[in-house]
């Protein structure tokens, strides 16, 4: 394929969890849709701030089903989830969502 015709830009699949759904439901907004993604990708934050998320009620995000700090690089065609902070504490061990926000403050 001639590289003049690549798009720009892909997609990913985008879930919002949890307590972070309201944020987008109360604006008649869908909490599972698809997102516009730059051919080289978008920093995790930067997408979650573009789809008007709080902030600081975002703990982490699942990427192809590995959970991630809010720095990692989202790619197009990947699956990605959105995780709130107010997820009960063993949970947020077992599937490495401190760790995660962890990694998101540095």
């Amino acid at each position: 394929m001639d590289q003049d015709l690549k798009p720009a830009h892909g997609s990913c699949e985008v879930r919002v969890l949890g307590s972070l759904r309201p944020s987008r439901t109360e604006r008649g907004l869908p909490y599972e849709f698809t997102a516009d993604v730059p051919e080289g990708g978008i920093v995790a934050r930067e997408l979650a701030e573009s789809l008007g998320l709080p902030m600081d009620r975002v703990e982490g995000v699942f990427v192809n089903h590995t959970v991630r700090g809010l720095n990692v690089r989202i790619m197009p065609g990947d699956r990605i989830a959105f995780v709130p902070n107010d997820t009960p504490g063993p949970h947020r061990v077992f599937l490495g969502l401190y760790k995660a926000g962890k990694d998101s403050e540095e």
